[in-house]
């Protein structure tokens, strides 16, 4: 979900730097050792960017590629909604609406809540050394974190609450999005994992609060309840 976003205001340091520098700048040992620790996992986050895109992949570049384009805009996502919602019977279309759900939730949260108050920048992949085989088009919109893998993780969550089946084939698949992502240089590492944990959380959100909403429902209606106890 980070395609189609207008062209942003020129960003600032990244988000653990600003971090790191406002706990330095204040008195205490506590403050200034987190301050330290948030810089060292930038450094870390931009170190390890650096070395997967030298690294030589030539049989991944293809299928991580396409892969990262079929997730753009959660096309992806869709299409396993619409299979499931088709092929799946109730369990299915309960498990599709509840994972669509959770990805628009997830893209509101990402791209118009915390996308606007971190403006990290995207990273150099020219200067970071990112094979022209494995890249897709940057998108315009900042960096931190990846709405891709939050929309990914958000998705499975959901759908792995009603179908416990596919719950870790969807991760495997969410997971492969995210990292996609970094493979072609559009995230830093560290995009990717904070992204997953938001789009985590959104899913077990959502799962809570529909439960809720449903078990109000079948207790304010007699007659469903009865039927849903004889079914159970």
């Amino acid at each position: 979900m980070d395609q189609n976003e207008p062209s942003q205001a020129p960003a600032a340091e990244p988000v653990e730097e600003r971090l790191a520098d406002i706990l330095k700048a204040r008195e205490g040992p506590v403050a200034s050792y987190v301050g330290s620790v948030l810089g060292q996992l930038g450094e870390l986050d931009r170190a390890i960017y650096t070395a997967i895109a030298v690294t030589p992949t030539p049989d991944l570049d293809g299928p991580l590629r396409r892969l990262s384009l079929l997730a753009d805009n959660s096309r992806l996502w869709l299409g396993v909604a619409a299979g499931l919602a088709v092929f799946g019977g109730p369990a299915g279309r309960r498990a599709a609406a509840r994972g669509i759900l959770s990805v628009g939730v997830t893209s509101a949260v990402v791209n118009i809540g915390i996308k606007s108050l971190y403006r990290r920048r995207r990273p150099d992949r020219t200067g970071a050394g990112v094979p022209e085989g494995r890249q897709v088009e940057m998108p315009s919109s900042r960096s931190f974190p990846s709405g891709h893998s939050a929309s990914g993780f958000a998705f499975a969550g959901s759908v792995g609450q009603d179908l416990p089946a596919l719950a870790l084939p969807l991760r495997f698949l969410a997971l492969a999005v995210a990292y996609s992502r970094v493979h072609t240089g559009v995230h830093y590492p560290g995009d990717a994992v904070i992204g997953s944990i938001i789009g985590a959380s959104v899913a077990q959100a959502i799962s809570g609060l529909t439960e809720n909403a449903v078990d109000t429902a079948w207790r304010r209606v007699p007659g469903m309840r009865a039927g849903r106890d004889q079914k159970s």
